[in-house]
């Protein structure tokens, strides 16, 4: 199911991309101001505040309890995903592709920004965790590897002497190189010193890499606040936009 939702979201990001290309190739100057134009810019405006539905009950805690009796956070996060696409679609194509407006420029690119960071942000975050639990469960089992084969070996005066000129920083990275090779038989590999040596090196290199996914899941933690930050911006923008568009396209009302 998710992996069907990240295909999904992932070609209505590449849709609006390509929907973004128009603007120096296409130009409908009063689209924006027609009738359609106005369906597209009040159905793109009416799914780009769905998002905020998530935002307010996930950081409510009140709310939240109430509101996940009959929703629940994932279903409200689907709806903030693709809402939160479609919409910016749904106004690309109602801008008609014109640079008059410099609001509605801003008002655009601030979209382009929001989507593209909140998709990044979003995948790849989760990227990162499912990577630092697949980890964490190799790490366990490289330990508990690594201790049944150190009592293998202690047990094994031949085996625990033959890693004694390896004790040092720079003679243990060299011990692969002059250890012999692990032998076939289960029984006996596990008392062979260079299997110690090489659960070790093991260890340390799957333990570097859940640090480095951690360095990267903390700065993907900033990017999100960035993404909540430039998203109230938008929403400003819009609002700006939709004040003047009533001001200028309905005053004659009066």
């Amino acid at each position: 199911m998710k992996e069907r939702e990240k295909i999904v979201v992932t070609g209505l990001v590449m849709l609006m991309l390509l929907a973004w290309l128009g603007f120096p190739l296409h130009h409908a100057h009063r689209f924006a101001g027609s009738f359609w134009g106005g369906v597209f810019g009040i159905a793109g405006a009416t799914l780009m505040l769905v998002p905020l539905a998530y935002l307010i009950v996930k950081r409510n805690k009140r709310l939240k309890q109430s509101v996940t009796k009959y929703v629940s956070l994932r279903t409200l996060l689907a709806w903030h995903i693709y809402a939160g696409v479609l919409g910016p679609i749904l106004v690309i194509i109602h801008s008609g592709h014109k640079y008059e407006s410099v609001v509605g420029i801003a008002l655009t690119a601030m979209t382009l920004l929001v989507v593209v960071s909140g998709f990044v942000g979003r995948y790849l975050m989760s990227g990162f965790a499912k990577e630092i639990r697949e980890k964490k469960t190799m790490l366990n089992e490289l330990q508990t590897a690594y201790d049944e084969a150190l009592l293998t070996t202690q047990s094994d005066p031949t085996a625990a002497k033959s890693l004694r000129p390896f004790s040092g920083f720079f003679s243990r990275l060299m011990a692969g190189f002059f250890l012999p090779e692990p032998s076939t038989e289960p029984s006996v590999a596990r008392a062979d010193s260079i299997t110690l040596v090489r659960l070790a090196e093991s260890i340390a290199d799957v333990e570097y890499a859940i640090q480095t996914h951690e360095d990267f899941k903390a700065w993907f933690g900033k990017w999100l606040k960035f993404h909540i930050v430039i998203s109230f911006v938008l929403y400003a923008l819009m609002f700006v936009h939709v004040y003047y568009a009533v001001y200028f396209g309905l005053r004659w009302f009066e």
